[in-house]
Formats: C-alpha cells, sequence, structure tokens
C-alpha cells in the first residue's frame, strides 16, 4: 500500500545502514513508519511503499519497502526542515531568520543562490557556502537512493550502495553496473544483469558478455575452489548464465579482449585451453615464487641437534619416535617444512620441541592459525601466545591496504608456525608470505586428509604433491588411551575401514535411527537431556554437525527445534525476525561471511582493545538486542563484542547446528552427527573423517550403519584445478 504524508520528527536513524525511525503525519493523523532511507529531514513530504505490521513491543507501524521524498513547500515545513538540525550551521533562529527574509523560495535559494544567504543577520559567506553544500550533499543522498529504486533495488540495498559509491553511485551504475558484483555484498549477476537491461545494455553487447565470463570464473573459484576453468566449462556456463544459445564467436572475442586488457590469463592445463583470473594466477605464482624465495635464503643456527632433542625429552619426560625426530630437525634445517598428520600423532609434541630449541638458539616465534578456535586450541597445546593469521598481520579493513604486514613492514620474527594449514586459500596463504621476512623459518602444520579450505585455492595439497618442500607425514599413533576410541576410529575412517560402532566406549557412540524424524528427535534429545545427564557436558559444548543445511534434519531445520528447547521464547528476551529467522537474546550465532569492516571491542586483563574483522565460522551468542534500533550486539568466543545491524543479519545464522564445511579448524566437547546418506559427491570419508576429528571427549553418530558405510567406503574428492602445484614443480620465472 501507498502512504503519504509529511514528516514530524526523526526518532530514530542509524547514518551506517539508514535505518530509520520516524513520525509522518498524515490525512489520518500521525504514523509510526521504519524502513531503510536516506537522510531524510523533519518537513519533508514522503511517500512510502510497504505494509502495516505490528512491532512486539512498539506496537503497529508502517514498514515501507520503497520512498519518494520531495521538497518541504509550505513555509512553517521548511523552517522545520532548515532547522531539525540536518543542515549543518543551522539552528532554530538562524533558520526563522532565513525563512523570513525568502519564504517559500528559501530552499531555491540555498541551492542556485547560496551568496544570498548572507544578505541575513548572522550569517557570513563561508556559513553561506557551508550550508549550501550541505544542502546539496542530502539532496545528492536522496536522489541516488531514488534513482536506485527506479531499478526495483531495495531501499536497504540503495542504502548499502550509496554507503559504498557517495556521490560518484549515479555514475558508476551508468558506466558499468556489473561493477555492483564485485563491490556489494548481497547482489550477485543476475540482479547486476536486471539493472543493466533496464539501462539499456544489450544482451549480447561485449560489456555484457565480458561481465559473464569473468563471473563464471570467480563462481568457479568461490564455489568449487579451483582458480581454473576450462575453455569448454567456462564457454558453457557462460552462455546458461547469460542466455545465449549460439554466442561462441562472440565470447570468443570478449575472452580476447579481457586477454589483452589484463583481467585473465590464458593458461594450457592438463593439455587443455584454460583460463583463470589475474588475481588468483598472481597470487598463486606469488606463493610459489616467496615459497622459493625462504627455502633459498635460509639462515643458518649451529646447535647441536642430538643434544638440544634429547634436552626436550628429558625436561618433557617423553619419548620421541624416529619420524618425529626426523619432523623436529626438517623444520629447524628447512626453509620451509610442513608437518601433515591426523588426529593423535604428535604434531603438537613437535611444534613444542620446535619451539623450545628455536627459543633457546635466540629465535623469535610467531604462532599463528586460521580460525579463533584453532589459535587458541595452538596456544593452550604449547602454553605460548597465539593469534590468528589476520590479527598477527594486523588488518585494517578491505582494499589494498588490508593488512598492516606486507611486504614493506615484515612481521618481526625469525620463525612463523601456522597450525591447520589445510583450511588456508590463496588470498590468506599470499597475504601472510608477504609479510614473512627472508630469512626467518615457515614451519606448516596441519591434516592433509580433510577437507580442503572454504576459499579458492589447495594450497596445503598443492605444496605436498610439488614434492619441492619438506614435508614430513605422521602416521604413528601416540593420543591414545585405553577407553578412548575417536582417535582409533578418526583413522579407520581415513583408512576406509567402517569404525567400531558396536564396541563400549566413554567416547564413541552409535544411535541406529533411520526415519528423518526420529533422527530429529534423537539429536534434540541428546543435546538437551541425555548427554548433559550422562556427562554432566553443559549443551553450550554440545555441537550439532550436518552434511546438509536442508531437510527435516538438516542444519536449518535442527537450529529451529534446537532453539525451543534450549532458548525458547520469553518475554524477558528481546527478539527480532530476520527473513525466516527469528534472533533472540541467549542464541547461539555464527557468522558465515568474512566482514573485515565489522568493527569489534575486546576486554582482557583490564585492557581494551578495538579492532576490524569478523570472519566466516566465528561462533558467538547474541547478548542484546534493542527491537528499536534494530540491532543485536554479538559476545564471540574469544571475547570479541561486536554491534549487528539489520543490514548484517544476512551475514549470521543459529549456531546449535553448522554444517561440517563450517566446522573446520574448530574443537568441541562433543560432536553430533546425523549421516542420513545422499549425494556421494558429497557424503565421502573425508567429510565423515573431518566432522569425527573436531571432537575433543564425544562423538555421536545417529543415522543408518549403511550411510556410514557408504560414506566409508566412498573416497571421492571433487578435484580443485589449480597453479600452484605447477608453479612450484617447474620453477617458472620467479620475479614478480
Amino acid at each position: 500500500m501507498i502512504l503519504s504524508g509529511e514528516i514530524e520528527d526523526i526518532i530514530f536513524h542509524n547514518g551506517e545502514n539508514g535505518f530509520t525511525i520516524l513520525s509522518l503525519f498524515t490525512e489520518d493523523g500521525p504514523i509510526t513508519a521504519t524502513g531503510k532511507f536516506p537522510v531524510l529531514g523533519v518537513g519533508e513530504r514522503v511517500e512510502m511503499e510497504g505494509d502495516f505490521k505490528i512491532n512486539p513491543k512498539y506496537g503497529e507501524q508502517f514498514v515501507a519497502t520503497s520512498v519518494k521524498i520531495s521538497k518541504p513547500t509550505s513555509i512553517s515545513s521548511i523552517k522545520n526542515y532548515l532547522a531539525s538540525g540536518l543542515i549543518s550551521g543551522v539552528g532554530d533562529v538562524t533558520a526563522t531568520n532565513i525563512v523570513n527574509m525568502f519564504g517559500d523560495k528559501t530552499l531555491e535559494i540555498i541551492e542556485f543562490y547560496p551568496s544570498e544567504l548572507a544578505k541575513v543577520k548572522g550569517i557570513s559567506l563561508k556559513k553561506a557556502s557551508d550550508i549550501a553544500l550541505s544542502y546539496k550533499e542530502i539532496k545528492k543522498m536522496q536522489d541516488a537512493v531514488m534513482f536506485l529504486q527506479q531499478y526495483d533495488i531495495s531501499i536497504n540495498m540503495a542504502v548499502k550502495i550509496y554507503n559504498k559509491y557517495k556521490n560518484a553511485t549515479q555514475k558508476v551504475l551508468s558506466d558499468n553496473p556489473y561493477t555492483l558484483i564485485e563491490d556489494i555484498d548481497g547482489i550477485g549477476f543476475k540482479t547486476a544483469d536486471k539493472i543493466a537491461s533496464k539501462m539499456g545494455i544489450e544482451k549480447n553487447s561485449g560489456f555484457r558478455l565480458r561481465a559473464g565470463l569473468i563471473y563464471t570464473i570467480k563462481q568457479v573459484a568461490e564455489t568449487k575452489g579451483s582458480t581454473v576453468v576450462f575453455k569448454d566449462e567456462l564457454m558453457s556456463s557462460t552462455k546458461l548464465l547469460l542466455e545465449l544459445d549460439s554466442a561462441e564467436d562472440l565470447l570468443e572475442s570478449a575472452i580476447i579482449s579481457l586477454i589483452i586488457s589484463g583481467t585473465i590469463k590464458q593458461i594450457e592445463y592438463e593439455e587443455q585451453d584454460a583460463y583463470a583470473i589475474n588475481m588468483y594466477y598472481s597470487m598463486e605464482k606469488y606463493i610459489a615464487s616467496k615459497l622459493k624465495i625462504l627455502n633459498d635464503n635460509l639462515v643458518d643456527i649451529n646447535i647441536d641437534f642430538n643434544r638440544e632433542i634429547e634436552d626436550y625429552q628429558i625436561s618433557s619426560s617423553i619419548k620421541l619416535h624416529e619420524n618425529q625426530i626426523k619432523a623436529i630437525k626438517a623444520s629447524i634445517s628447512s626453509g620451509v617444512c610442513v608437518i601433515t598428520g591426523g588426529p593423535g600423532t604428535g604434531k603438537t609434541t613437535i611444534v613444542k620441541g620446535v619451539l623450545k630449541i628455536l627459543k633457546h638458539a635466540g629465535l623469535k616465534c610467531m604462532l599463528m592459525a586460521p580460525t579463533g578456535r584453532a589459535s587458541k586450541r595452538l596456544s593452550e597445546q604449547t602454553g605460548e601466545d597465539a593469534s590468528t593469521i589476520h590479527r598477527a598481520l594486523e588488518m585494517q579493513g578491505r582494499g589494498d591496504g588490508m593488512f598492516l604486514r606486507n611486504e614493506r613492514n615484515m612481521l618481526e620474527c625469525d620463525a612463523v608456525i601456522c597450525d591447520e594449514v589445510s583450511m588456508i586459500d590463496d588470498f590468506v596463504m599470499s597475504s601472510l608470505l608477504k609479510a614473512i621476512p627472508a630469512g626467518a623459518r615457515l614451519i606448516l602444520v596441519g591434516d592433509k586428509d580433510q577437507l580442503p579450505s572454504v576459499g579458492a585455492g589447495n594450497v596445503l595439497a598443492d605444496i605436498i604433491a610439488s614434492k619441492k618442500i619438506d614435508v614430513v607425514e605422521l602416521t604413528q599413533i601416540f593420543r591414545q588411551s585405553d577407553d578412548s576410541s575417536i582417535i582409533t576410529n578418526s583413522h579407520k575412517i581415513n583408512d576406509g575401514i567402517m569404525p567400531n560402532l558396536t564396541e563400549k566406549s566413554s567416547d564413541f557412540f552409535y544411535s541406529s535411527t533411520s526415519e528423518p524424524n526420529a533422527v530429529l528427535n534423537e539429536i534434540v534429545s541428546m543435546v538437551t537431556t541425555r548427554i548433559p545427564k550422562f556427562s554432566g557436558i553443559d549443551p553450550s559444548e554440545i555441537q550439532v554437525i550436518a552434511p546438509m543445511k536442508a531437510g527435516i534434519a538438516g542444519v536449518d531445520n535442527i537450529n529451529a527445534k534446537l532453539q525451543e528447547e534450549l532458548n525458547a521464547k520469553s518475554e524477558l528476551k528481546n527478539e527480532l525476525v530476520h527473513g525466516k529467522r527469528v534472533f533472540r537474546e541467549g542464541d547461539k550465532v555464527m557468522q558465515i561471511k568474512n566482514n573485515y569492516d565489522q568493527e569489534w571491542i575486546k576486554v582482557e586483563n583490564n585492557v581494551i582493545t578495538h579492532g576490524n574483522g569478523v570472519f566466516n565460522g566465528d561462533i558467538g551468542t547474541i547478548e542484546q538486542i534493542n527491537t528499536q534500533m534494530q540491532t543485536m550486539i554479538v559476545n564471540f568466543e574469544d571475547g570479541r563484542r561486536t554491534t549487528f545491524s539489520i543490514v548484517d543479519f544476512e551475514n549470521l545464522t543459529h549456531a546449535y547446528a553448522i554444517t561440517i564445511h563450517k566446522s573446520q579448524g574448530s574443537e568441541f566437547s562433543v560432536v553430533i552427527i546425523p549421516i542420513m546418506g545422499g549425494n556421494p559427491m558429497l557424503y565421502n570419508k573425508n567429510l565423515l573423517y573431518t566432522a569425527v576429528t573436531r571432537a575433543k571427549k564425544m562423538v555421536v553418530l545417529i543415522g543408518k550403519q549403511s550411510s556410514i558405510f557408504a560414506c566409508v567406503k566412498n573416497n571421492y574428492v571433487v578435484k580443485r584445478y589449480t597453479m600452484l602445484k605447477n608453479f612450484l614443480e617447474n620453477e617458472l620465472d620467479f620475479n614478480l
């Protein structure tokens, strides 16, 4: 429905995301309206499209989805508009003086003849100029948002776009609407393409074809992890995206144009024509180059290996296996070394030994991992400070200056030990390597059999496969108590052997349940009652990790049921509805997309620190919800507290249950894993192995035994097509 009226009062406005609460005087009297708006002023007339909705705390409100803004026309409304505080340097007295002199021509004078304002008592030429500039800035924002709305862009998205481009909004979109795909979260090719179509861009224009090709290559990187796309796949996928049946010649021309401009690279891959976005090509080439530099420029240290290792064994009351000794020696005597092995194979013992020897030699070591959970665990295991890679690189926000630590401002260290390397993608690895000085040691620790990184690249696997870097693989199991089966069964799964589901164990259980609703009920019962009663472990320490998001026993539905049981609706708890989700104070939530600009604050040992960055997989609790401002404060597990506005809610989900992919790098006291069977491209042994190895104290498998068997016996792994292995093997010209 359409609602028109004059703005009486701006009750609240969030300048960051545009969320506004205002009082609107209509022909039916005053009405409270909310929505994402550009900056508005008291006295302006607006026409809103939307519907009335009931806010549980504030009653009936009109929720707008679009808005048209008109200048105030009456003398009283012009005066109210100027006195609202919206225009810099104008208060009630100045507004009255201006309107008394110019009447209903006031806004025309401000916009086109600002020097006339200097005739008003108390206004200098400079102040007149400032008033005009402030007014014009407001008009530009309003015009930009209304300009965007004509292309069916929501107010929410329009404000987001304006906040990115500011006064250049119309120019950017007119020049290239496909720029939105790269710059604005939530806009994909289809949305940008609709805008382009409305702007008159033809379906077969080179402009559109180039945008489609770039989008296709990047989608392959983001969804499959491959940084290389074969020509046949690129052509067929792009034609499907662009809905063009026969466009081979046009696409060929567009590809040549992109190659000439340096946007993409043409390469021969596995004896086929293939293409890569220049960004990924450069990243992988740089990674290979820097690894070679680190290997070639190692600064030797004069130590007696045998004596140092003997001292470590005595002080730690351990007896190292010969492979562990080999790993320690390789870590210290190589510029780059990879230590890989499954759970219980002694990776932590090696890291502690390397740390002790390097510190005894007077070298400064830095410990880091890709996620907060992984870095915290590394710190607990070694007794030394560890941080996330992003924090170690002193992340400041997105863009070229994202990290303060780089090739111009390197880390002040002699060695870097990085854990959970299987999670690291091209971008993070290249960023880390830029900050490591030549001569320093890099020790990469990880499990090659876990799922690969969510982001593009295949860093750990490519480094190992190249055989150009020292790799020590650990296979001997050391950490295993007599009554524990987690480690034993995880290695069985990795070897393609069915785990023991009948053996009585204190930490590995199997519930034979096949019907989806029964699986769901079993999960809820396990989390809320049975495991807490059996083990004394609080439900907050129990994590459900499932292969799929959809379905009765999928992540989304499990989350809804567990929220009902663990954090039920209450008058004492504020909540907000966003789409199909209800966020409630006390909810366990997870960030599902990197947001490098999100500000946070942390209080630790009476010291307050500030920073930027909330990352995919970060888990926390909703501490407070402000229903009026539509914001929520989330306290993440590492102590970072941040305020999310409604525009950021799309990047949050409940985390009572998460996907196995999202669990990478994390460790939980208890893990419950429903295995229902499904697409063999997904349900493979790597997936199950990764899930089981997330548990510290207990694993519960729920599902059909035949589904678990099929999973264990399925060796299928989606192949990633990347260039790093080739760069390392061929030792190309690394002078970047």
